[in-house]
């Protein structure tokens, strides 16, 4: 563990973290439990998606030669010799000069090779009029012609959303293999914390902190899991981190990463493993902690004031969650807004404003900032939608620049 009196800039403290992120193994799981994962191996057809011939409507398979003469004013006439419904197991057969009713998905009977809708004759039921020629092939599903048997069906690192779950399902795969959910255990530290739930004394503070980072965890598609309160006991903190080593593929803290003199996370910490406390060049989120304990679980060291955790949780912790879920892309999508005011800023650091994010009728996004610097300011980080991030550079933005905007949006996978 050391200190490092320099400030770090945010993109160096991203990159070590991102290159102290490693990978997690993959799992097989059912496909509802898959869903929104990466998958993990490739997938081929097993049989033909349609596995045979079906009819594409309700109607009547004909074979289409039968047809030919066919016209509005002078249909052609047909014997229907039976019914083919859907989920038929047998197929069935005709020959010239006949037809079959037929439902949509039902097998083409053989000798048929087209299907001539409902629509289009008089619905008979012993004989039907046929009131137009019929195309060879029409209205019919070909087997194979979704996918043939063999075929390549989805590759390693697809994505799992409904329409992927529905094409696995479809060829017989009830489960499949995945890049899994992270598990990511949230505890918060401080002997000022109390549980939700109790009402606080003077001094005491109900703990929000690791309700907000559980929450972020799982929108970014973690397992997460809170474990609760931690006082500024070295003992209890040694004890409840060991306890989570096995259980978790990340460790997060928040509070106990600053100067003061009751700070226990750094001194704990220097015993199961290899943690760096540095100053990184932002506001909020100054100080942070971030290496490895026990068998290379990353842990991340937060700060303690609500803004500063979430601020320090979307730098940092979620584009390392990103990466061990194997997404491409690892940071939330930025826009470009008008601001609708001044804001100032200290040369160097990068900072993190509060702001409510506008779309305006002609398109474009505006953005008011919203709450003061300071890093409690809880009731205002709840009424934001976003993040204005002020480069290092700039010291100073006048209402009607353009500002780098981070939607706060749910679900970006």
């Amino acid at each position: 563990m050391a200190d490092d009196d320099r400030l770090r800039t945010v993109d160096e403290h991203l990159a070590i973290v991102l290159d102290g992120i490693g990978s997690i193994d993959p799992i097989e799981l059912t496909l509802l439990d898959a869903q929104g994962l990466l998958l993990a191996e490739n997938v081929s057809a097993d049989f033909p998606l349609p596995s045979f011939d079906n009819s594409a409507m309700d109607g009547y398979a004909v074979r289409a030669i039968d047809t030919r003469d066919a016209a509005e004013g002078d249909p052609t006439v047909l014997q229907v010799v039976g019914d083919v419904a859907a989920g038929a197991r047998a197929r069935s057969g005709m020959g010239p000069g006949l037809a079959m009713r037929i439902m949509t998905g039902a097998p083409i009977p053989a000798g048929a090779d087209a299907v001539i809708p409902l629509e289009d004759t008089d619905r008979g039921l012993a004989r039907v009029a046929v009131g137009r020629p019929v195309r060879t092939g029409e209205c019919l599903r070909r087997a194979g012609e979704d996918l043939a048997a063999g075929a390549p069906a989805l590759g390693a690192g697809a994505a799992l959303g409904p329409q992927q779950l529905a094409l696995l399902a479809a060829l017989g795969r009830d489960r499949v293999t995945v890049r899994p959910r992270p598990r990511v255990t949230i505890l918060s530290t401080g002997s000022e914390l109390i549980e939700v739930g109790r009402t606080p004394s003077f001094g005491e503070v109900i703990d929000s902190n690791s309700y907000m980072i559980a929450a972020a965890a799982r929108d970014a598609g973690a397992d997460a899991r809170r474990i609760g309160i931690v006082a500024d006991d070295h003992s209890a903190l040694l004890d409840a981190l060991e306890n989570q080593l096995l259980r978790a593929d990340v460790l997060v803290t928040t509070g106990g990463v600053s100067m003061g003199a009751y700070d226990v996370v750094k001194e704990a910490l220097s015993e199961l493993g290899t943690v760096e406390f540095t100053k990184v060049a932002m506001q909020p989120g100054r100080p942070q902690g971030f290496g490895h304990l026990g068998n290379k679980v990353p842990i991340f060291c937060l700060p303690g004031n609500p803004v500063s955790s979430l601020v320090s949780f979307e730098t940092f912790v979620r584009p390392a969650i990103r990466k061990l879920l194997g997404k491409r892309s690892l940071n939330r999508a930025t826009v470009q807004a008008t601001a609708l005011e001044g804001a100032t800023s200290t040369h160097g650091t990068r900072q993190y404003r509060r702001g409510v994010l506008h779309r305006e009728s002609s398109g474009g996004y505006s953005v008011s900032f919203i709450g003061g610097p300071g890093s409690h300011l809880l009731a205002s980080l709840a009424l934001s939608n976003c993040l204005v991030v002020i480069d290092e550079e700039v010291t100073s933005v006048s209402a009607g620049e353009q500002v780098t905007v981070v939607p706060l949006l749910l679900s970006n996978r």
